[in-house]
C-alpha cells in the first residue's frame, strides 16, 4: 500500500467521525470540559436590573449642569437592596452592583464627589449612562447563550450559572481503549531486564485522553503474538468506542497489529507521508459478540514515543473532539517566524518540535529523533514543514499549538 498524504489521511479520518449519540443530564459542577448536547437558552435577562458599575452617587445627569453642584442625599443603596424611585434634584449613595434607582440615569464615582452630612458636592459633570450597567445589556431572556457542541469551559460554566442553570445536557464521554504491544516493554517500578525498556507511551496516551475528557480502558501491555493481539482487539471492541494502540505497526515478523486488525475488522489507511508517524493506521474492529456485533474505530500509532505524541496531537485529538461532539475540534494554526534553519529531507511532511521564544519567533529542538521524549516536554508545539522545505531564519512557518491548548 502506497503512502497517503497527511492531509488526505486526516480528511479521511475526520470524515469517518460521528459524534456519540448518547446524552446525559448532569449537574453543572460536574460538567467541565464536556460537549453541550443542546442549545443552552437563558431563562432570564442579565443583568435583571440596572446596577452601578462603581461606588459613588446615582443621580440625574440633568441635575448637574456644572461641576460643584450640591445635592441632598435621599437614600443609601447597597448591593442586595431594592432602591426607591429617585426624587428629582437629589442623589443616592450607591455601591458597586447595587440597584440604580428609577429616575437616575448616571453614576458619579465617589472620587469625584465630596459628601458633607446629608448633602454631596458633585465635582464632575457626568454624561447620562456613565457607570450604569443597563438591565439586559448582557443577555436577554430566551437568548441562546451557548450553542450545541460548545465545550463547557470554566467561563462557559460561569455563564450558565449566571442565568441560574444548574443542570446541563451533554454528550456522554467517549470510551477509549488503549494497549501497547512489545514483549520488551516493562512497567515503571519493575526491574528492567536486559533488552527491555520502560513503557512511556502508556503515560503519554493516558495523559492525552484524560485531557480530552475520555473514559480510558487500559488493557496494558500485549505480547508480540498474533492471537493475543486479536484477543485484545476483540475485548476492547466490546466496550470501547475507539481503540488506540502503540507499537507493532511496521512489517516485521514481530509486528502483528495490522494483521490482527485485518483479521478482526479492516484497515482503511496505513502508512502516512508524515514524519514522525509514517506507520500509522486506522480502520474498524469488530467485537465478535454473540449478542450482537458492535464496532470500534481503530487507530494504530507507531512505537516511538514522539511518534505517539505527534500522532495524538495532529490526528487523534481532533478526531476525538469531533466524536465527542465539539463544534471546534482543534486550535487554529499560527504563522510564526522561524528563528532557526532546517532542511526537510525525503518526501514526507515533517513535524518538528519547536517552542515560542520571547521575541515572538520559534526555536527548534536540536535533535529531532522520534525516540527522544524529552523533546516533547521541551516543545510547546510543532512546526509543519512540507517535503523538500528549506527553512531559513526569518522565514514564516506553520505552527500548531501543543497539547493542553483547547480549541
Amino acid at each position: 500500500m502506497s503512502m497517503m498524504s497527511f492531509d488526505a489521511a486526516k480528511a479521511a479520518l475526520l470524515a469517518s467521525a460521528s459524534p456519540v449519540a448518547d446524552t446525559e443530564t448532569i449537574d453543572l459542577a460536574e460538567a467541565f470540559g464536556r460537549a453541550l448536547a443542546v442549545d443552552m437558552v437563558s431563562p432570564l435577562t442579565v443583568p435583571p436590573f440596572s446596577n452601578a458599575a462603581m461606588d459613588g452617587y446615582a443621580l440625574r445627569a440633568a441635575d448637574v449642569a456644572t461641576p460643584g453642584v450640591r445635592l441632598p442625599v435621599s437614600q443609601r443603596v447597597a448591593a442586595g437592596d431594592v432602591a426607591k424611585p429617585l426624587q428629582a434634584g437629589t442623589a443616592a449613595r450607591i455601591f458597586t452592583g447595587a440597584h440604580v434607582p428609577e429616575g437616575a440615569d448616571t453614576v458619579v464615582m465617589q472620587e469625584d464627589c465630596v459628601q458633607d452630612g446629608d448633602t454631596v458636592m458633585i465635582n464632575a459633570q457626568p454624561p447620562a449612562g456613565q457607570w450604569v450597567r443597563l438591565a439586559g445589556s448582557d443577555i436577554q431572556a430566551g437568548q441562546v447563550i451557548l450553542k450545541t457542541g460548545a465545550r463547557l469551559s470554566a467561563a462557559a460554566l460561569g455563564l450558565a450559572a449566571s442565568v441560574g442553570i444548574h443542570q446541563v445536557s451533554v454528550r456522554r464521554r467517549l470510551r477509549v481503549a488503549i494497549f501497547f504491544t512489545g514483549s520488551e516493554l516493562t512497567m515503571p517500578g519493575q526491574p528492567l531486564a536486559p533488552g527491555h525498556i520502560y513503557n512511556s507511551n502508556r503515560y503519554v496516551m493516558r495523559g492525552f485522553f484524560a485531557d480530552l475528557g475520555a473514559e480510558i480502558i487500559d488493557l496494558g501491555i500485549i505480547s508480540d503474538n498474533f492471537e493475543a493481539t486479536k484477543d485484545a482487539l476483540r475485548c476492547a471492541a466490546q466496550e470501547a468506542d475507539i481503540i488506540v494502540t502503540s507499537g507493532g505497526m511496521s512489517e516485521g515478523e514481530e509486528d502483528h497489529v495490522t494483521a490482527a486488525v485485518k483479521a478482526e475488522g479492516r484497515i482503511d489507511v496505513w502508512k502516512i507521508a508524515s514524519k514522525p508517524g509514517k506507520p500509522l493506521a486506522f480502520g474498524v474492529v469488530n467485537s465478535g459478540n454473540r449478542d450482537g456485533n458492535r464496532q470500534a474505530t481503530f487507530i494504530g500509532l507507531p512505537g516511538n514515543p514522539v511518534s505517539v505524541w505527534s500522532g495524538l496531537l495532529t490526528l487523534v485529538a481532533p478526531f476525538l473532539r469531533r466524536c465527542q461532539g465539539y463544534a471546534v475540534i482543534e486550535p487554529a494554526p499560527l504563522q510564526l517566524r522561524a528563528d532557526f534553519s532546517y532542511t526537510v529531507k525525503g518526501n514526507r511532511l515533517e513535524f518538528v518540535r519547536v517552542r515560542r521564544n520571547a521575541e515572538g519567533g520559534l526555536d527548534i529542538y536540536p535533535t529531532q529523533d522520534s525516540s527522544i521524549i524529552s523533546s516533547a516536554v521541551w516543545a510547546d508545539g510543532i512546526a509543519a514543514l512540507p517535503a523538500g522545505t528549506k527553512v531559513g531564519a526569518g522565514d514564516t512557518v506553520t505552527y500548531l499549538p501543543g497539547p493542553g491548548i483547547q480549541p
